[in-house]
């Protein structure tokens, strides 16, 4: 909005010109939604409690989460304000890309608001079955890669980080169903590791910025051809997005951070989820993302792995799924487990941006 507003009048002002710079408007997006954060967290922490729209602990965690009933929940509606309103304000609104991901993270967004509202209502803390909420997810994760590959003409190939020619092509239906199925594994993945406070927003703080510099150098050509990534034309205004990410993630995080005074919820986690693996799909980094978002995956894993273990052998692996909760019950301090999770993440998107010259 800004940016057609304001970019035009670089021919009476040279001032503006600033304005054409994917660099200065990431900074400013970041500053927005911190802003927006700073300003709504407080009022919006108020509002939830007086209408009682508070965290129910399932019976199915450690018990030391019992004291965190009545915590305020659904705090994910301040991250989805504070990474639209930048992003509507910084980029360039003509941008197909830009909207294909603001309108599947609102997709999967409205779909978490409407699972955290049945878990207050139905004070059990279970919210949408899967049996219903999954199909949804697929259906939009489905419509997504579809729009994608056949509107964008999106190449259907599949690069490796580390292999410069290592691209296998999934052919057209293929990589329809793997774009999916990044999208929605995405969301259900961040939606898993959102069990303590801050610990699921700290690597999506991570992973935000790591594509922020690839959507950025994907969207270059001479730096996606100098480090050999895939050159995908209009990517780079992504990058604004991303960082508006970064900066609702940071003041989200103010008021998360143990001892949390709000939690994410579903409408946070599924939305910034499903961010990620658009962007990802777009930028032609689904490998990566697989990388940078490592805990993430370690999380999936660990119920995987539990769920098979107990229905083969009546045996678990971890004291309970996800992993989080095993270090729990093994006697660790909630916030040892939370830093030392981005400790891990941190060294992850280093890993991540590594493969620029690897290649």
């Amino acid at each position: 909005m800004l940016y057609h507003l304001l970019y035009p009048l670089h021919t009476i002002y040279s001032f503006f010109n600033v304005f054409r710079y994917i660099t200065f408007r990431t900074i400013y997006a970041i500053l927005t939604a911190l802003l927006i954060s700073f300003l709504v967290g407080p009022w919006l922490i108020e509002k939830l409690k007086a209408f009682q729209i508070q965290q129910v602990v399932r019976e199915d965690v450690p018990s030391r989460h019992m004291i965190k009933n009545g915590t305020p929940t659904m705090g994910g509606s301040m991250i989805l304000a504070a990474l639209l309103i930048p992003t509507l304000f910084w980029s360039d609104l003509t941008n197909r890309y830009i909207w294909v991901v603001l309108l599947t993270t609102l997709g999967f967004g409205i779909l978490g608001f409407l699972d955290d509202y049945k878990k207050v209502l139905d004070k059990k803390g279970i919210g949408i079955k899967a049996r219903y909420k999954f199909p949804i997810q697929v259906a939009m994760g489905l419509v997504t890669s579809l729009v994608l590959f056949y509107t964008f003409d999106h190449d259907s190939r599949l690069i490796f980080p580390f292999f410069k020619k290592v691209m296998p092509d999934l052919g057209d239906g293929g990589y329809v169903l793997f774009a999916m199925l990044v999208i929605v594994g995405s969301a259900n993945a961040v939606n898993l590791t959102d069990g303590l406070d801050g610990l699921a927003i700290g690597p999506v703080l991570i992973a935000s910025g790591t594509f922020m510099l690839f959507c950025y150098l994907a969207g270059n050509y001479r730096f996606a051809s100098y480090l050999q990534i895939p050159f995908v034309k209009g990517s780079g205004e992504l990058t604004v997005l991303c960082g508006a990410m970064v900066g609702s993630g940071l003041g989200f995080l103010w008021f998360n951070t143990y001892p949390a005074q709000i939690f994410m919820g579903d409408v946070g986690s599924l939305a910034l989820g499903a961010a990620l693996g658009t962007i990802a799909v777009i930028t032609k980094q689904e490998i990566l993302l697989v990388i940078v978002g490592g805990i993430f995956v370690m999380e999936v894993l660990s119920v995987i792995i539990q769920v098979i273990s107990y229905q083969l052998r009546k045996k678990r692996v971890f004291r309970m799924a996800p992993i989080h909760h095993h270090f729990e019950l093994k006697g660790w301090a909630e916030p040892k487990i939370i830093v030392r999770f981005w400790i891990i993440g941190i060294i992850l998107g280093l890993v991540a941006m590594s493969t620029l010259k690897l290649r």
